[in-house]
């Protein structure tokens, strides 16, 4: 028997977020790598979302799905900006921009992700995959299977990406500035790997969870017109 909050996304978030574990003992990864994969993961939950407001509502969600890949693209691309100057010492990273009005939002973040990837240790794709199987996973179990696309909104959808880069991120470059200040030893890369893992965890229940109070004070309320209705 799991305890009820241990689902099947948790025990594969858990999992693809101890690859990295692996990358810091046998590739020797420092605090660059770690950070710029979890950047990464921006990416991931920007194509996730845009499929669940298509899913959600295919016509809305099409609408909803172009102004937020041009905000959300503009702001990962931004995001990845300064880590890539930062921590890797990057000289523009922005490349060539070409591209049209507000789509040079959306150029950016490609010219940013080729330059995250293209430094990037080798074996960084194998973390990377595991964390596209991991929301792969919630998608399908939570959206689908457990009902939250007929629970939420598309503004809620939507918004719901921004206030996890706000959280996350901040903890995990604050534990990253720590990291490096020390020099990056192996102990403390194991420890922000936990914190990561642990925040992680925690939005990811609170989010759903918050979601299932909402579907159950609605169903109330639904019930409770229903009797007043017949009465």
């Amino acid at each position: 028997m799991r305890p009820a909050n241990v689902t099947v996304p948790i025990i594969v978030l858990v999992m693809s977020n101890l690859v990295p574990v692996v990358g810091v003992l046998l590739w020797h990864w420092d605090v660059s790598a770690i950070v710029m994969l979890y950047w990464s993961e921006n990416l991931i939950i920007g194509a996730v979302t845009v499929m669940k407001m298509i899913a959600h509502s295919p016509i809305g969600g099409v609408f909803r799905s172009a102004f937020f890949i041009v905000h959300y693209g503009g702001f990962c691309a931004v995001h990845g900006l300064l880590l890539l100057s930062l921590l890797l010492h990057v000289n523009d990273p922005f490349g060539q921009l070409h591209w049209p009005f507000f789509f040079v939002f959306v150029e950016l973040l490609v010219n940013v992700t080729h330059k995250a990837f293209e430094v990037a240790p080798r074996e960084w794709i194998y973390a990377f995959l595991s964390l596209c199987v991991s929301h792969g996973v919630s998608l399908v179990y939570n959206f689908f299977i457990c009902g939250e696309r007929v629970r939420v909104s598309g503004q809620q959808l939507m918004a719901a990406p921004y206030s996890r880069i706000v959280v996350l991120h901040l903890a995990v470059l604050f534990g990253a500035w720590g990291v490096m200040l020390l020099n990056s030893p192996m102990p403390l890369l194991l420890l922000l790997i936990a914190g990561k893992i642990a925040l992680d965890v925690s939005a990811h229940i609170k989010e759903h969870r918050k979601l299932a109070q909402q579907a159950d004070h609605s169903a109330a309320q639904s019930a409770s017109k229903s009797v007043v209705a017949a009465q």
